[in-house]
């Protein structure tokens, strides 16, 4: 019946199309409530099942994430995306279920990294960073715009993108050998990412520039382990996209990487755990006043030194907002909840403070509502 009912409420939803839901200030936000709008999770499932409808109430997640491949199986186990009538279906349950108005993200970078392929019945096929970044940017505004608006019809209203790691290394396996990068020039970055991030906000869907402070001349790879950028990375270069797009008014997201740079905190911690990285310079210097998303917090270069549990708070404490849960290289559930209940004990032992919970969940909820999703 509980199915049956998601079911109808969905399908009304798609009828009478998005609704803003509750309207509170962070302060009015229960503990348990405020940190879950700071997480965004993975899970398996084409529809709303009764495990993770029950995952939903019980942890009010402020976004999931849906992918369109199941990386722990293998592909054995459906993951989110089948069609594009199914993703409407789905993306709609979701809302309905969800108190607060839910970020529903995705990776619609273009190229090698597409969650909704041809293959599923998706017309809208973007071409990569770098093809685009070799074209015009009038170009990757109009393409990108025909993407942000399938994702916008989908009811997905964030999109992890786009990518301004300049190409200093274009072999490196995690960004330059998928063509994940615009250019070499970090001028022909900033332009391009500029156009993207401006095509997606005129659809209604979320942008998010990726992987501060730079990941293009990483020769590692931080999906897999600790990935140390301090000789490689070129701060001036590798700084200009985010440096000019905040000082033209960007004021989404940006996602944080994992890599280790020691000119920028010689503690040898991952950027995303780093207080010099994240709040010294990316609020401090540059200015920035969105929301910070971490990578994923399962990746290697995490969990090669940190448990779930000290990396969360770790990253909360540098001035991270959003805690990345993909459930992509492990798949399990518990990893939420482990991850939010240490968070929640952190506050209440004083080793995080209230105020600073509300600073991040104040800029989460002042995005949804910029973005129709919440009401003040």
């Amino acid at each position: 019946m509980r199915r049956l009912l998601l079911a109808l409420a969905a399908l009304l939803a798609i009828a009478v199309g998005p609704v803003a839901c509750v309207s509170d200030d962070a302060s009015s936000l229960s503990l348990e409530d405020a940190v879950g709008q700071m997480l965004l999770i993975g899970f398996r499932g084409t529809s709303l099942d009764d495990e993770f409808a029950g995952l939903l109430d019980e942890l009010a997640p402020g976004a999931v994430i849906l992918f369109d491949y199941d990386g722990p199986s293998g592909g054995e186990q459906v993951r989110n995306i089948v069609s594009p009538e199914q993703v409407k279906v789905l993306t709609a349950a979701l809302q309905e279920a969800s108190e607060r108005g839910l970020l529903i993200a995705i990776d619609a970078e273009g190229g090698f990294v597409n969650r909704l392929k041809e293959v599923y019945g998706f017309d809208v096929q973007l071409p990569s960073h770098l093809t685009l970044g070799a074209g015009t940017a009038s170009e990757t505004e109009a393409l990108a715009g025909a993407s942000a608006r399938q994702l916008s019809e989908l009811g997905i209203n964030w999109n992890l993108a786009p990518v301004v790691d300049v190409n200093v290394y274009p072999e490196s396996p995690a960004i330059g050998y998928w063509e994940r990068s615009f250019s070499a020039d970090p001028g022909v970055v900033s332009e391009h990412a500029a156009a993207f991030a401006r095509a997606h906000h005129d659809q209604g869907v979320v942008s998010t520039l990726k992987h501060f402070p730079g990941h293009g001349s990483a020769v590692g790879d931080t999906h897999l382990g600790v990935t140390d950028v301090t000789d490689s990375f070129v701060r001036d270069d590798e700084l200009a996209p985010y440096r000019q797009l905040i000082d033209d008014g960007y004021d989404d997201v940006v996602m944080t990487a994992h890599v280790v740079n020691r000119n920028l905190d010689p503690s040898a911690r991952p950027a995303t755990l780093s207080r010099p990285i994240v709040t010294d310079l990316l609020r401090g210097e540059l200015d920035f006043d969105g929301v910070i998303l971490s990578d994923d917090m399962q990746m290697g270069a995490i969990l090669e030194e940190y448990s779930l549990e000290t990396a969360a708070i770790e990253a909360i404490k540098a001035g991270v907002d959003v805690i990345l849960i993909a459930n992509q290289n492990t798949y399990d559930l518990d990893h939420v909840r482990r991850i939010k209940a240490a968070i929640i004990s952190a506050v209440e032992r004083g080793e995080i403070s209230r105020e600073r919970i509300d600073e991040s969940v104040e800029r989460i909820l002042a995005l949804k509502r910029r973005y129709g999703l919440y009401e003040q």
